[in-house]
């Protein structure tokens, strides 16, 4: 696990979904928190995993766990909310300042291609664009200890979710869904 100074990276500031500004550091101050960092709301794929680390929030909360879900833009956000893809608070780092000081990747066309395959390749590689990969990190109450930073090694990469319980100390007794495949151009915008 890379060495993570959460006090500096907790005075990087986050916008919610009511538009007002808070600081990193404010999610986990009363509660440990699970923070689930997001590619990009409008990924098919970001979508699933949004849901199925969603299946944990009813355990999280009774442990007084916070599950909040971070995107790098709000493109894409009104839908995903609507959509129900997630049950946590959402909130948007528009300075991509916390995938950075996390360690998240940047993703190019490029870079991706390795991971993809056939029409894939070609999608992606028509986009110029590039995105950030996700991750999770989980802070204890008050700060002190990381209890896990997950970072993508590549855009379909998840912790099972047996992971992110052991890490917060809870049991749950959820079921993994089956993971869906990315096969148009949502998944890169």
């Amino acid at each position: 696990m890379a060495n993570i100074d959460l006090a500096r990276i907790g005075n990087n500031t986050l916008k919610s979904e009511t538009g007002e500004t808070v600081e990193l550091k404010s999610l986990w101050n009363d509660q440990p928190v699970v923070l689930f960092f997001l590619r990009r709301f409008g990924c098919q794929i970001c979508r699933w995993m949004a849901s199925e680390i969603s299946k944990l929030e009813p355990d999280l909360k009774a442990s007084g766990v916070s599950l909040v879900g971070v995107g790098p833009e709000e493109f894409g956000l009104q839908e995903f909310k609507e959509g129900g893809f997630f049950k946590g608070a959402i909130f948007v780092d528009e300075k991509k300042k916390c995938y950075k000081d996390l360690g998240f990747k940047r993703y190019t066309a490029l870079s991706v291609v390795p991971a993809a395959l056939g029409k894939k390749v070609r999608d992606i590689s028509s986009k110029a664009n590039a995105a950030e990969s996700g991750g999770m990190l989980i802070v204890n109450k008050g700060g002190e200890k990381v209890l896990l930073h997950f970072i993508q090694d590549s855009p379909g990469d998840m912790l099972p979710l047996e992971e992110i319980s052991k890490a917060v100390g809870i049991s749950a007794t959820v079921q993994a869904g089956q993971k869906p495949v990315c096969n148009d151009d949502v998944c890169t915008r």
